[in-house]
């Protein structure tokens, strides 16, 4: 069965092995999948991420990252633009996440960057999802 939004299967995988305080979780992998664990892990999100080569797609296991409390450091994830409807955003347009707390990834033409970067470089692109 091929899915509809691997990018969505993705977070709610890294959302939900947070809520149940997994070490790591696999994902089925992809290039795409690889750059937004490489930001996450840039940002502070999670511990680090490998790519497992299993022959098919390879497997993306990502290591969750906790407090001292035990409490999760991902507070929320969610998709901004879907198979469905794709959300744009020109560089005047984007907007910082929880007042800079937390980030917005963006595929633009120059690869898969934060919100602060595209801001920098003054380019916009699809807007995929939203971490805090």
């Amino acid at each position: 069965m091929t899915m509809s939004d691997p990018i969505a299967d993705m977070l709610t995988r890294i959302r939900n092995a947070a809520k149940a305080r997994f070490n790591s979780v696999d994902i089925p992998g992809s290039n795409l999948k690889t750059e937004l664990a490489k930001i996450m892990k840039e940002e502070g999100f999670i511990r680090n991420y490998k790519f497992i080569k299993d022959g098919k797609q390879g497997i993306l296991r990502v290591y969750l990252k906790y407090g001292p409390g035990q409490e999760s450091v991902i507070y929320g994830l969610k998709r901004i633009s879907k198979p469905s409807r794709r959300v744009y955003l020109g560089s005047d347009n984007i907007k910082s996440v929880m007042n800079g707390m937390g980030v917005a990834i963006l595929s633009t033409s120059k690869g898969i960057m934060t919100d602060k970067r595209a801001r920098a470089e003054k380019i916009g692109g699809e807007h995929i999802c939203n971490l805090w």
